[in-house]
This record gives structure tokens, sequence and C-alpha cells, in this order.
């Protein structure tokens, strides 16, 4: 073996994945994104970046989903209730156990600041799929700093450190650097995928688009990282 195709051995794979911890879809796409990698068998960093589906919420009193939904389109209650009833039935094809009843609306930035503090230590991904099952399964105040401090000691970091971290406000500006670049390649939805820089996906698509963009994304990259080394 050449050293260029030792080079291309050693690749790692980068997916970078814009979403937010309050968008159902976003989890059914990291569940999604999931199963394709299990299937992948290649090395891979996914990354996530910050988005803020509802960027005009700042407070972080929580608000009933049904009711947010409601107030947001206009429409009674009930109806608001029945669509994230039919999102639910969705997500538990996946295995997601989404309860819409429990689950409050806050802002989200103290959140994404606290899934770049865990990027930090290389919990990033643990970190991301916990905040989701907290907002959508345990109902819980992601916006409440000590909540986020618990939740990053479950992951494995630090509790005060994450607590030092949302209170100095470290990480507001890679937040608003994610939402920067968001803007900058014209993301307008969430999840947001793109594929070793290359390759976009957009939605929780059908497990086999992530497995075709995984595939294409790792030939092509190893084709051109051989030729570099050639």
């Amino acid at each position: 073996m050449s050293a260029g195709e030792a080079d291309v051995e050693r690749e790692v794979l980068t997916v970078d994945v814009w979403s937010d911890v309050m968008c159902p879809f976003c989890s059914m796409g990291d569940a999604l994104l999931t199963q394709a990698l299990e299937q992948f068998g290649h090395p891979v960093q996914v990354r996530y970046r910050s988005f803020l589906l509802m960027p005009d919420l700042t407070s972080d009193v929580p608000v009933p989903v049904d009711e947010l939904l409601s107030s947001k389109h206009g429409i009674p209650r009930e109806q608001a209730a029945a669509m994230n009833e039919q999102v639910a039935a969705r997500g538990q094809e996946l295995g997601l156990d989404y309860r819409f009843d429990r689950a409050a609306a806050v802002t989200t930035r103290k959140a994404h600041e606290l899934s770049h503090h865990a990027a930090g230590h290389g919990r990033q991904r643990e970190m991301i799929q916990r905040l989701f099952r907290a907002y959508f399964t345990d109902g819980l105040n992601i916006a409440d700093p000590q909540v986020l401090g618990d939740l990053a000691a479950e992951t494995g970091l630090d509790r005060e450190a994450a607590l030092a971290a949302l209170a100095s406000g470290e990480h507001a500006d890679a937040v608003e650097e994610d939402r920067r670049q968001a803007e900058e390649i014209g993301v307008t939805g969430v999840p947001f995928f793109v594929f070793a820089g290359r390759y976009a996906v957009s939605g929780a698509q059908p497990l086999e688009v992530f497995v075709q963009a995984l595939q294409t994304s790792w030939d092509e990259t190893r084709t051109a990282g051989a030729q570099a080394g050639s």
C-alpha cells in the first residue's frame, strides 16, 4: 500500500447536520442517519450545527407545544394536537417516543451552547440525542441551566464545567456562526445534512437516501484522496 492509499484508508467522512432540538423531524433524521451509519461500516464524524427553528421564541418559560402550534398557525388547539399525534406516530415507527402532551417549547439557544460545549469534549452526538429525549419524551425545560447541567452530567460531562460555560456564554458565538453558515448556504429548514462538504440531504428522508449519500460521498472522497496522493 502506498502512502497515499494509507491516508485514504484512514480518512474519516464528515457529516454536518443543521438541526434544532425542538424539531421532531430533526430527531427522526438523526435516527435515520444512525441506522444508515450502522449499515455503512466506515469511519464517520457527525458534527451538529445550530439552527433555531423559532428564533423569535426567546423565553425560557415553557409553553405547551399544542398551544404554541395553535397560536403560530391560527388553528384550533384540538387540530394542533391531532397534527402532533400524527408526528408522534411517525416517530414511533423509528423507535422514538414523542410525548407532545409533556413537551414544552422554550428558547433552545442554551441547549445549542451545551451542544458546542459537549463537542469540545467528544460528546456532542450523545448530548444532542439526550436533548432530543429530554424535550420530546421527558418534557424537561431545556432552557433551564440546572436541567442542562444535569443532562451534561448524564452524558459524562462535568456538570460544574458545563454550567460555567453556559453562564459565561462561552459558546454563544459558535451558535451564531452556525446560523450564519446556514444562511450562507441557503438552509431554510431542518434537518439539513451535508456529506463531505459536497452532498446535501434536506429533511428526514427515507433510510436508503442516507445510505446512498454516505456511500457516494465516501467513494468520491476516497477517489479524490487517492488522486492527490498518487
